[in-house]
């Protein structure tokens, strides 16, 4: 066989997994919504998260390609219409795990960590890796007996998916505060010289984050040092905005008032105009990602799923 085409049959072949791993993820969701009261737009958002992701992958997949069962495609179609009419023109919020995440939450309820953590350390490890997946998971306290808020990391395999995503997030999604603070560095992880949203937790509150697989406590990375004045002997710096800790303490603000008065961004520099220069510029990288990776069809919204 010609190298070349070797090549290209072996990069498809290792594309595969984003194919099985979401159909995975769709029919768990599925099993988990219907003994789960409430839980319906969570697979809503899920499914265009995954299209979408689908959509923009190296090798793209089409919903019809992802899911090849016929009975489960016509259902699905059926019953959650909106994912396949919107994947091509509207950007989600988050990553699909994020839902996964949040169905857990429903479920077990916020204060059963170790059973949240638990059911998804198993779906991940009946995963294959990198596509759709999680890595980590962060829990965020306003003190030591209050309500625990989650995030999870970017799902999303390679740089262009990821950007797309932290930019949909801080644009759509996340708390202002953890928005600015990732805009600060987004996208080069470089620091903006007339931005600094970055902000310092409380002392007394609480941001933990942990291997999904492993289970075990991670300290933060230098970048979440950064964004959020978390104290770290890590010199490793992710992409800003990829972390859990990001969703995880943008809930926490979204939420906790108090917290979120403590941690206001003190630069001079974290001005509405300079934040809105910001804004700019990441909804200008965010165009920029979606023509590269040849996503020309964005209608400049964010899906929001069907709620009832």
């Amino acid at each position: 066989m010609d190298p070349e085409r070797e090549r290209k049959e072996e990069f498809l072949r290792t594309q595969e997994a984003l194919r099985r791993n979401a159909f995975k993820i769709i029919s768990t969701m599925l099993d988990w919504c219907n003994k789960t009261p409430g839980s319906k737009h969570l697979v809503d958002e899920m499914l265009h998260c995954i299209f979408f992701l689908g959509k923009v992958n190296n090798a793209p997949y089409t919903p019809e390609s992802i899911i090849g069962d016929q009975e489960m495609l016509r259902n699905l179609k059926e019953k959650y219409p909106r994912p396949f009419q919107c994947y091509l023109t509207q950007l989600p919020k988050r990553s699909p795990f994020s839902c996964v995440m949040d169905m857990t939450v429903l479920q077990k309820g916020q204060e059963n960590e170790d059973q949240i953590r638990k059911s998804l350390g198993d779906l991940i490890n009946s995963l294959e890796e990198k596509f759709l997946v999680s890595s980590t998971i962060c829990v965020s306290q306003k003190s030591s007996n209050s309500v625990r808020y989650y995030g999870v990391s970017m799902s999303t395999d390679g740089p262009n998916p990821g950007r797309i995503v932290i930019a949909a997030s801080c644009l759509s999604t996340w708390d202002d505060y953890v928005a600015g603070a990732v805009m600060t560095y987004y996208p080069k992880k470089i620091k903006k010289e007339y931005f600094d949203g970055t902000i310092k937790l409380p002392q007394n509150s609480r941001c933990q984050a942990f291997s999904l697989s492993k289970g075990g406590q991670m300290p933060p990375c230098r970048s979440c040092g950064n964004l959020f004045g978390l104290h770290t002997d890590e010199k490793r710096e992710w992409d800003y905005g990829n972390c859990a800790e990001a969703e995880s303490v943008s809930n926490l603000l979204k939420h906790e008032e108090e917290v979120k008065n403590k941690s206001k961004p003190m630069s001079p520099t974290c001005t509405p105009e300079n934040r809105q220069r910001a804004k700019e510029d990441v909804l200008t990288t965010l165009r920029s990602v979606l023509s590269t990776v040849r996503f020309k069809t964005w209608d400049n919204t964010f899906y929001n799923p069907v709620t009832q």
